[in-house]
């Protein structure tokens, strides 16, 4: 941190640690949030669709809200639109500890989605992004990033403990509470947002939005993020059920969310770092085919308490690892001044591979009594998205090329 002090200008400085803070505040339970799933569905005698489906529609919701957010953020700046993700994270996730009936606690994946798309950490790291110079955006993204990782391993842990002693019917309401803990940090953030200049616009958001999707380059990345949806949300909210129904003690599925979270926090760096040095689609392509082997090893070999550990260290290294490889690629292939808006889009293809991932988990085990299918099919979308990877250039696009004329 004392390197990139003598660089930063103070206020980007307070801006960066505040980003990071709130990007692990607003993953941390969001992301873990799925240990509550046994109990609750237990307690509430439902299958496991209807947690599976509200979480779906979370993340779904999240992904329809990350463009929106973004678009709002690249004319009027982050804060705002932060603030409102903050008030209704914290809304979403208290009504989910009072709305117990099936239908409106599937509905309350709503508000959490838009809420946690509005405040989660993808806005965060791309505002972070836009302040800091070139050379130093793709280690302040994986920075950003392995806060939100920190979050994750801190919160898993943390949700156990609560609903082991005071039950998940209070606990929920200290997941809402800790949203409100971002306000006061936006006040950091908004000192060294940049304030876009409508006189220097000349093409307006769909338009941009068209351009950017005529390059190869940024098609393939949209399509190729939804695999990492599709992998981060089926695990993160099944890992644990399937742990525990596989005979293992419930502490080990949180344990495994909590080393995910852990290990990529060095993940991201590494991540980052290496994406200043090495070429982005080869370590994207490298990212997703070890996923696929990971996974392959931990489905096809006994399980155990040890397997299940070693399997989260090293899925948590390639975790979050994409996020700031795409974003940075976004970046540099189309600029700055639409970012927020197609790094929104991106994450909206991730996030409807998390809604595929999450409800899809839920509904074939209440047909199949297992995820053996899902497995499989998160391996075979890993090898995919291995290929699909390998053909992205690094060249200014269309929209990158203005911004230098």
């Amino acid at each position: 941190m004392s390197e990139i002090q003598k660089k930063i200008d103070p206020a980007i400085l307070y801006a960066i640690i505040a980003g990071c803070v709130i990007s692990f505040v607003s993953f941390g339970f969001s992301a873990s949030f799925s240990v509550f799933l046994r109990p609750m569905s237990a307690d509430l005698g439902w299958g496991r669709e209807i947690f599976s489906l509200s979480l779906a529609i979370q993340a779904l919701m999240w992904g329809v809200t990350q463009p929106l957010a973004g678009a709002y953020a690249d004319k009027h700046g982050s804060t705002q639109v932060l603030a409102f993700g903050a008030v209704f994270a914290a809304l979403g996730f208290a009504l989910r500890g009072i709305l117990l009936d099936e239908t409106m606690f599937i509905l309350t994946g709503f508000i959490v989605g838009i809420g946690t798309g509005a405040c989660s950490f993808p806005v965060v790291i791309v505002a972070l992004g836009k302040v800091v110079e070139a050379k130093q955006r793709s280690f302040i993204l994986g920075l950003g990033t392995a806060a939100a990782s920190a979050g994750m391993f801190a919160g898993a842990p943390i949700a156990t403990t609560l609903i082991g002693t005071i039950g998940w019917g209070v606990a929920i309401f200290f997941v809402a509470a800790s949203f409100l803990i971002i306000l006061p940090l936006l006040f950091f953030v908004s000192r060294a947002s940049e304030k876009p200049s409508p006189s220097r616009e000349q093409l307006n958001t769909i338009q941009a939005i068209k351009t950017a999707f005529s390059d190869r380059s940024y098609t393939l990345l949209f399509f190729g993020f939804f695999v990492c949806g599709f992998h981060v949300q089926f695990i993160q909210t099944h890992l644990p059920a399937y742990i525990t129904d596989e005979g293992l003690a419930p502490i080990i599925g949180a344990w495994s969310l909590a080393l995910i979270g852990l290990f990529n926090i060095g993940g991201s760096f590494f991540s980052g770092w290496s994406g200043q040095i090495y070429s982005k689609p080869k370590l994207l392509s490298g990212i997703y085919a070890s996923r696929a082997a990971v996974i392959a090893l931990f489905i096809f070999t006994p399980l155990s308490g040890t397997s299940v550990l070693v399997f989260s260290a090293a899925m948590g290294i390639l975790w979050l690892s994409t996020v700031p490889l795409t974003t940075g690629l976004i970046a540099q292939t189309q600029g700055l001044k639409f970012l927020s808006t197609l790094a929104g889009l991106v994450f909206f293809s991730h996030q409807v591979g998390g809604f595929l991932g999450a409800w899809l988990g839920g509904r074939l085990y209440d047909i199949t009594g297992n995820y053996e299918a899902m497995w499989i099919a998160a391996i075979l979308f890993g090898l995919a998205a291995t290929i699909i990877h390998l053909p992205i250039k690094e060249q200014p696009g269309k929209l990158a090329q203005a911004e230098i004329n």
